[in-house]
Order: structure tokens, then sequence, then C-alpha cells
């Protein structure tokens, strides 16, 4: 098994235990999220996918993954893929997975008969991202921290964005092994007062408060209502339609708070950095990631400029007595909003099932 190397446009030396093996075939990747699902043909010749065509596809418009398959088998390619990789936003278990933020049951096995092809892989989408980070250059990640003294170990990835994913990376002294968690559905911890009456906001919603709640897009909506409705922060008049009107309502307040409009979106994005940053450093504990942190999804790349200001780093290094452990752990966001659907075309060409 050869792992790839700076050399081959790396970034994290992955374990994949096909890589260097002659093969000339065609890979269909898929990245399923709640909001879209990503389909891209990777053309497999040597050590990297070429992608040969892709496309995008709102996925509360089909009843099915199948059906977005069949659609882009018939429309977007002439070309018989020999495998397909899925990274769905769900547990996979034995091949199915019920996604996350949609109406979704999928079985690889019938998704195989269903649009005709043989090999049908599904992985979680952060285990994707994951795998992902291997295809990543480094005009393709944004550091927040770097850590002179960096000791090599596990890494962590927290995505928000439609939801919140997590994964881990473990680190066997030579190669990085990805692994997916659930972690995102663990129960919320509120710190300060703040938190505690969100907490009993959202418990009269939910039955049970996760970090997703507060951590992600629904969650950026989530802390808007809560000032709006309980702390009688103003709600100007222009604001209020704006959201009425809006597509995607935590894009809207997210890019009015990097403005510095208006007063109530401003307190929301910094309420949700300061839960992203606790979150961040519990994941980088819980995996001991002395390797690097790695913030993915749709939200962090665009909310950058947030993200660099002193107070986020100040509230990750807010943790019990682990501080010396945490500080040494470099910090980066991952740019490339195709990371998933790489990490899956990874996965499919170098991955176990390409032993075979």
């Amino acid at each position: 098994m050869t792992n790839l190397n700076s050399e081959s446009r790396t970034w994290l030396p992955l374990y994949l235990p096909a890589w260097g093996k002659k093969q000339s075939c065609y890979i269909l990747a898929a990245d399923v999220g709640g909001t879209k699902t990503n389909l891209a043909l990777y053309e497999i010749q040597g050590y990297h996918p070429i992608c040969l065509v892709e496309a995008s596809y709102h996925s509360k418009d089909y009843d099915s993954f199948s059906l977005i398959v069949k659609d882009f088998l018939e429309n977007k390619t002439s070309e018989k893929p020999l495998r397909l990789c899925a990274g769905v936003a769900g547990p996979v278990i034995d091949g199915k997975v019920e996604v996350t933020n949609l109406p979704w049951k999928m079985d690889q096995r019938i998704v195989s008969k269903v649009v005709g092809i043989d090999e049908v892989i599904f992985i979680n989408d952060l285990q994707a991202t994951a795998y992902g980070l291997a295809a990543l250059n480094k005009q393709e990640v944004h550091i927040i921290r770097n850590a002179d003294d960096m000791t090599p170990g596990n890494v962590a990835v927290i995505a928000p964005g439609t939801g919140l994913g997590e994964a881990g990376l473990y680190f066997d002294g030579k190669y990085y092994h990805p692994f997916a968690t659930e972690g995102g559905h663990c129960d919320f911890a509120p710190r300060h007062e703040i938190d505690i009456a969100l907490l009993q906001y959202l418990q009269k919603r939910v039955e049970v408060v996760s970090w997703e709640h507060v951590v992600s897009g629904m969650g950026i909506v989530n802390i808007y209502n809560f000032l709006r409705d309980t702390h009688q922060i103003e709600e100007p008049a222009a604001l209020h339609q704006q959201l009425e009107d809006a597509h995607d309502k935590a894009a809207l307040i997210s890019e009015a708070a990097i403005r510095n409009e208006f007063p109530i979106c401003r307190e929301t994005m910094r309420l949700f950095v300061r839960y992203l940053a606790h979150e961040a450093a519990n994941l980088v504990l819980k995996h001991k990631a002395t390797g690097g942190l790695y913030l993915g999804g749709g939200i962090p790349p665009k909310i950058i400029d947030l993200l660099i200001e002193e107070r986020f780093y100040t509230h990750y290094l807010h943790c019990d007595r682990m501080q010396e452990l945490v500080e040494k752990v470099p910090i980066y966001v991952v740019l490339n909003d195709k990371t998933a659907l790489l990490g899956a075309a990874y996965y499919a060409a170098y991955g176990p099932h390409a032993l075979d």
C-alpha cells in the first residue's frame, strides 16, 4: 500500500489500500445533504480522480436518491460508472441510512438495482469529508491558528451546514484513518445564563436540544428567534421582510452580521461563534486531536471574517484544565466546498472496495 504524499498534492497522508493499483475506470461520487445533493463523474487514470462532469440538485425536489442518480446518468453523461460512492448525511449501518433532515431511506443494494451500477457504497458525509482532505492543497484551507509546536496525532473535523457533522481521523503513526461520528446530536451544554435561557426556549420546541440545534444553519435561525422572542432585541421591519422572502435565512443573518448590520444579527452570530468554538474544543478533547482541527461544512468558509476575530479562539481555549493541549492544535477552515464529493471519489477509487 502506498500513501499519498506532499508531491502528489495531498494535505494529509490517508490510509488508502488500493492507492497505486493500476486501474482505468469511471467512478460516480455523490455528496447527499439535507439541502442539496452533488454528483460528479470521475475518470480514474493513475493517482488522482479527474472530474469529467458534475451537477447539483435540490434534494427536497426529489423523492429519492435513486431518481437523482438516474437523472444524472441519463442527462449528464453517456459513460457507465464502475462504482458509485455516496457520502450521506446520516449514520450508515450495513449499507443502509436514513438521511438526516430528509425523508429518504437509502439502501445501497436497492440503489444498485434501480440505477444499474453493480457496486454502490454509502459512507457518512463527514467521513467522506475526512477522506477529501487528501485532495486539498494549501490554497484550499484557511489557517485560523498555526501551532508551531504541534504534536502529530489524531485529527478532528466539525462541519456546520444544514445540520452539524462531526468526524475524526485516527493517526497510526504513519497514516490517517477517517471515521464517522454522530456527535452533532449530543446534548447542548449551556454555560451562562443566556445559554440556559436558550436551552429552555428550545426545550419547548424539541424534546432533546443537541449541538445541532445551535451550531448549524437551523441553529443560527434558532438563536435569532430566541433573541427576538425573549430578549426583545428589535427586529427592524426591513429585516423582517427580507427574512420572510429569504430562501436561506441563516445566510441572510450571517451576511448582515459580517457587514455589521442590525444588532440582532450581530448578537446571533456572536453566540453562534461561541457555541461553535466550545463544541470544536469538545471534539478536540474527545479525539485528543493534536494533529489538527478542521472546520468544514457550508458555514465556516462564509464567515471567516467572524472566525478570525480573537473571540473565536478565546472561547475555543476556554475549557476545563486542558488549555495547554488545545492551544497546541492547529486550526483550519476548509475552503473547497466539494471536499466531501472528492472524498467519496477517493474512497471509491482507492478504498478497500477497489482491491477486488
